[in-house]
């Protein structure tokens, strides 16, 4: 049926009949197809090195002062939450992908931080901590010494 609404019309001649059959393209699989999400957010990259963890977050549309970090034992905690993008009179929502409300990720980190050294920076809608690792969790070198 498709193929001959197509061929019935002079496909390269109506742009017009091309927008609609797209549109309801578009309107058939966005309501039958659902929009893939993560599971968590936000999401995170991680890195650890022998100085410490660097944890960046992705916070597109939240503002620093409405996230809050917290570090327990070895436990970082990210809570916060985003609000939802307001409609001007007149407007009305065509599609929402981006979420909004409350969030908490917890990360368990790999070794002890000093927890009096924890930086935070935020630009760009991207959260950085970084977490120095504490001098007793740093590994150390051990000298073999021979006997002979």
């Amino acid at each position: 049926m498709l193929f001959q609404k197509l061929t019935d019309n002079d496909l390269f001649g109506s742009v017009r009949d091309m927008q609609r059959l797209q549109n309801s393209l578009n309107r058939l699989l966005s309501d039958r197809i659902p929009v893939e999400a993560s599971a968590e957010f936000p999401p995170l990259n991680v890195w650890t090195s022998e100085n410490g963890v660097i944890v960046r977050a992705e916070i597109p549309g939240v503002a620093p002062e409405d996230v809050d970090i917290s570090l327990v034992n070895d436990t970082l905690t990210l809570r916060g939450s985003r609000n939802p993008d307001e409609l001007k009179e007149g407007e009305s929502r065509h599609r929402q992908e981006r979420g909004y409300g409350l969030f908490t990720r917890s990360l368990q980190l790999p070794f002890g931080v000093e927890a009096d050294h924890v930086q935070a920076r935020f630009s760009n809608g991207v959260l950085q901590i970084t977490l120095p690792r504490s001098e007793a969790e740093k590994p150390r070198r051990i000298s073999v010494v021979s006997e002979s």
